[in-house]
């Protein structure tokens, strides 16, 4: 801790020569208070470490107490590698305030390392919508669903040539961004998934408006994952 020195045996050991009384009846050395001073200095440094634990940033003995505070290690991502990332997760599960706005949803995607995602809103359908606007029923839950658009290049897996006989020819998707999105989304809202292929994406002008139906997937309450695309 800044501004407070560590101690040693001999600090504290001069402070008690100086308490005892004056006189030839008492010994130059004192093997008896150099033990008692030595208790001391342990002590004096243990309370300055523990003042060093109360910073998360620094914490090392009380890392696991801090952790279980804070709810880690984290259900979607699990356990981090490393003393530093243990406390960089910390640091930020303590210091997270949230959101619920487009770019805290695409910051909360880039920083688990899928970056260029963007969203999509749906609205029912009403008497005053537009002539070509998509046929979402309130019922289905369609005012309530949001659509997190990922680049499939951010997680896609391609077979290859070692790949078993019954593996599907490529796919995407990622269990921990969904997880994660799923858990800071909306308690009342409903968070769809589209991966849509680099090649296709440029195609339709980044922003595809309609991958899917939620009638074909079963209804808004039901969709679990449009890992996907058909």
């Amino acid at each position: 801790m800044a501004g407070v020195m560590q101690a040693g045996p001999d600090d504290y050991y001069a402070l008690l020569l100086g308490l005892r009384p004056t006189g030839p009846a008492w010994p130059a050395d004192d093997e008896l208070l150099y033990g008692v001073a030595d208790g001391l200095a342990r002590v004096h440094n243990r309370a300055l470490a523990l003042l060093g634990e109360a910073d998360p940033r620094a914490t090392l003995e009380m890392l696991p107490a801090w952790e279980r505070v804070a709810g880690l290690p984290d259900a979607c991502t699990g356990p981090a590698a490393g003393l530093a990332d243990r406390r960089s997760r910390l640091v930020a599960q303590l210091t997270g305030r949230g959101g619920q706005s487009w770019a805290f949803f695409i910051g909360l995607a880039g920083a688990l390392g899928f970056p260029g995602c963007t969203i999509t809103e749906h609205a029912a359908f009403t008497v005053g919508s537009p002539c070509d606007a998509a046929l979402n029923t309130a019922g289905a839950g369609w005012p309530h669903a949001w659509r997190l658009n990922v680049p499939v290049g951010a997680g896609a897996v391609s077979f290859t040539a070692t790949g078993g006989c019954d593996e599907a020819i490529r796919g995407w998707g990622s269990a921990v961004l969904e997880c994660v999105i799923r858990r800071a989304a909306p308690a009342h809202t409903v968070v769809l998934f589209g991966y849509l292929p680099d090649e296709d994406w440029l195609l339709l002008g980044g922003a595809p408006e309609d991958w899917g139906t939620l009638a074909d997937l079963g209804g808004a309450e039901d969709i679990e994952d449009w890992g996907t695309l058909g």
